[in-house]
């Protein structure tokens, strides 16, 4: 499970073709329709440079001009069938460590039987709930309601209520399970007359002097909503005018893949924009958004001793908003900001971070380094009590929350996976005993995903979990084509840890990922040969037939700014016909780029 290179340095473009402009509180006229064959990415000046953090240096992006050549090429990367191995890029932060992807496989590269490792499931006591501690606590309440021009928001992500409507988010998703627990039928993407896709609308990339942070991303049914410089805007789904903005002091750390059922969600954030004497303030800032209204309904912060807590990821489930990182994890009511726990100054273990959706689920961490443990812990989201626990065997350092219902684990045992991915084995847990149903060995050099469970815990890609099985998608390999890779999506049952002997093949020069589901079936990105447009695909649950919902234009221009944030690092949304991508940083403009760098893109289908 390697990861792709770091992304392309480009110029930002304000406006560009068909990017919504900034509007007064009225909304202002739709974009331009984009021309058939791109979305017209030209040349532009860049801005005069500024401070920021260090950068690391980057590669070219996009795919070349010229067709395959007649010798074999190196493949490198997200290459799918490119002319000479030519990656497509990604948008990652420069300390990301930007391996490629592994030698073509001979095969399909099932694993054969997985080795053993310690992995017996205990039954742990955790001594009640999570209470607020009055002398390490000092919440800090900044209800700052701001309703800028006109609202709404978007990542129709993972609800916690189960969701209103399933939408695709590329950190993977749950799904496939009726209230009852039985196996849900077909979802609900509808698929179009013509599945063709155009461009709706880009948003530029912020002028920055350097890397900022712009996590997060979501769908309501009025607006797209994403996280830009210090700011999170609601965007027309289809013309892609501003409908409101929430301004904030600082750059947005992280965001919950999770909203309420009324379309509440919730961020990180710093109180200060870096500078060069200080080049980052923290995230210690949590802030719910009403992403109907347009509002930031409050903002809250927690201490330890006299000093703010730095939290490294968030997430919603129910009303509850959990924070977590190596300080300790808080939570808050999403209502009204009210606190509902906060770290004890007598604990000796605290909560690294949270997965949330149907169900809340604590990483909780004891002791130090190879003598540390971990304990995967479902919480009562209210109080924070401990339903179960699953204490993960003694040196396996950090998780990641793959699913919370069924509840899902990735961990890299013994750094075995040897590909920075973080995945080395996934654990399947019993939300209601935290015993041990299944484990799955995943080899780094076999399967394609990653999981980021040194700090983010929740920051998983490439998964889908649903009908109880896990679906992964392998590396690629030889495709029946001269000079063109392929892989394939294949499902494990999460009950035995066996593979089904389900696979959906991508095709040759293609390269599938599974998104989330939708009901028991599955939504697929496949990232596109040099000479195609991206598709989204629905694979049946049952029959594993793949079913094109979308595919993307093939014109040079559109696929150099679609490859340019695939989905193993940008933020996918994929919502009846409506396909969007996203950058979670905004780039500092290289002088080498050829092209405009964009923040976000829409794409539509006809119906």
């Amino acid at each position: 499970m390697t990861q792709p290179p770091p992304p392309p340095q480009q110029p930002p473009q304000p406006g560009g073709f068909g990017s919504p402009q900034d509007q007064p509180p009225q909304p202002g006229p739709p974009p331009q329709t984009p021309p058939a064959g791109g979305p017209g990415l030209a040349k532009s000046p860049q801005p005069a440079p500024g401070y920021g953090y260090p950068q690391a240096p980057q590669p070219p992006q996009g795919a070349p001009r010229t067709p395959p050549p007649a010798g074999p090429p190196q493949q490198s990367g997200y290459g799918y069938g490119y002319p000479g191995g030519q990656p497509n890029s990604y948008a990652q932060p420069p300390t990301a460590q930007p391996n490629p992807y592994g030698a073509p496989q001979s095969g399909y590269g099932y694993p054969a039987q997985p080795p053993t490792v310690p992995t017996q499931p205990q039954v742990g006591q955790s001594g009640g709930g999570r209470k607020v501690s009055a002398e390490l606590l000092m919440i800090v309440s900044t209800v700052i309601v701001i309703a800028l021009i006109i609202g709404t928001g978007i990542w129709y992500a993972n609800r916690s209520d189960g969701g209103k409507q399933d939408t695709a988010n590329s950190s993977g998703g749950t799904g496939g399970k009726e209230g009852d627990g039985k196996s849900a039928t077909g979802g609900t993407e509808k698929v179009p007359s013509d599945p063709a896709a155009k461009v709706l609308y880009q948003v530029p990339m912020p002028e920055v002097s350097d890397l900022v942070t712009t996590s997060g991303s979501w769908l309501t049914d009025k607006a797209y909503v994403k996280s830009g410089v210090a700011e999170v805007v609601g965007y027309d789904r289809d013309k892609g005018t501003k409908l409101w903005t929430v301004k904030l002091p600082g750059p947005v750390c992280e965001a919950s893949l999770h909203t309420t059922s009324d379309d509440r969600t919730a961020i990180v954030y710093e109180p200060a924009m870096p500078t060069e004497d200080q080049p980052t303030h923290g995230c210690s800032q949590v802030a719910a958004i009403d992403l109907d209204a347009g509002k930031k309904l409050w903002t809250q912060t927690a201490k330890s001793g006299d000093q703010l807590i730095r939290f490294d990821n968030v997430t919603v489930s129910g009303t509850t908003v959990a924070v977590g990182g190596t300080s300790g994890g808080a939570a808050f009511d999403i209502a009204d900001g009210k606190a509902l726990w906060a770290p004890k100054a007598a604990d000796t273990c605290y909560d690294n971070g949270y997965g949330g959706g149907a169900k809340l689920v604590a990483v909780r961490k004891c002791g130090q380094s190879e003598q540390s443990q971990l304990g995967i812990q479902t919480l009562d989201p209210k109080s924070g009590k401990v339903i179960s626990e699953y204490k993960m065997s003694q040196g396996i350092e950090y998780a990641a929350i793959v699913s919370t219902d069924p509840l899902v684990v990735a961990a890299d045992v013994g750094h075995s996976a040897g590909d920075g991915s973080g995945i080395s084995d996934f654990f399947s847990i019993d939300n209601q005993t935290g015993k041990l149903r299944a484990h799955i060995s995943a080899p780094g050099d076999t399967y394609a995903a990653r999981c980021d469970g040194i700090s983010k815990v929740e920051d998983c890609r490439g998964l889908a979990v649903g009908n109880d099985r896990l679906y992964v998608p392998t590396e690629d390999h030889d495709g029946s084509e001269a000079f063109r890779k392929t892989n394939e999506i294949v499902a494990f049952d999460l009950g035995t840890g066996k593979q089904t002997g389900q696979r959906a093949d991508a095709g040759d020069g293609y390269h599938i990922i599974p998104l989330r589901m939708d009901g028991a079936d599955v939504i697929a990105y496949k990232s596109p040969p040099y000479d195609k447009g991206g598709q989204i695909v629905s694979v049946d649950g049952s029959s594993f037939k793949e079913t094109k919902l979308l595919e993307n234009p093939a014109s040079r221009d559109v696929r150099d700014a679609e490859t340019s944030m695939l989905p193993d690092r940008a933020e996918y949304l994929y919502s009846q016909g409506h396909l969007y991508m996203a950058s979670v940083y905004a780039r500092k403009p290289s002088s080498s780029s050829e092209g405009k760098d964009y923040l976000a893109l829409a794409f539509g289908t006809g119906g």
